[in-house]
């Protein structure tokens, strides 16, 4: 099944051309996220920034404790959304470098490789937020592999905040929007 290949889009019209035995049941909490979620769609529909979607949705699910896993590299960001946060609700955050491990202790690869350099730890991140009984935790520019295990890991549902793109300023979607990067880098559109 390849949707983003299908030009028709027919299930935009309810026509179902997926196997039945992958149909999904909403019920209990995850019926409860997808009420809430097309809720705010419904009533703020290109109204509501990411961050005051956030917001709306912590405040109609009840959540009163919720976790920010964080890059060092974006701890201001990281700061400025905890403040924010903070007036409507217990914030509990935690930076990528928690628990000091360096990468020679996992035999990781190293940006220069004479120096110390203390990893990611995404797994760390995730048992920190557990113990605080975080009810949702929010990704801020977490790395490419570590936002994969911070999810895993989550005992909370998460959602992303700001996705971690160095060369375009944290704005991955960019290089689909660059007719530069389609052509020079991704090869797309040359004949």
């Amino acid at each position: 099944m390849r949707c983003a290949d299908c030009d028709s889009k027919d299930c935009y019209q309810g026509k179902n051309c997926a196997p039945k035995e992958i149909l999904a049941d909403y019920e209990g909490e995850d019926l409860e996220i997808m009420k809430v979620a097309s809720g705010i769609e419904a009533k703020y529909y290109m109204q509501k920034t990411r961050l005051e979607e956030i917001l709306l949705f912590t405040k109609e699910l009840g959540y009163e404790r919720i976790g920010v896993a964080f890059c060092i590299g974006l701890e201001k960001e990281a700061k400025s959304f905890c403040e924010i946060m903070e007036k409507h609700l217990k914030v509990e955050s935690v930076c990528c470098k928690v628990c000091g491990v360096e990468k020679d202790t996992y035999g990781l690869d190293k940006i220069r490789e004479e120096s110390i350099e203390i990893a990611c730890n995404p797994i760390a991140q995730a048992n920190v937020l557990n113990r605080a009984g975080t009810q949702l935790n929010i990704i801020i520019g977490l790395c490419l592999g570590h936002d994969i295990l911070f999810n895993k890991y989550s005992e909370a549902p998460v959602t992303t905040f700001i996705v971690k793109d160095r060369v375009l300023a944290h704005n991955p979607a960019g290089a689909l929007y660059s007719k530069y990067y389609m052509k020079n880098v991704f090869e797309m559109g040359k004949q």
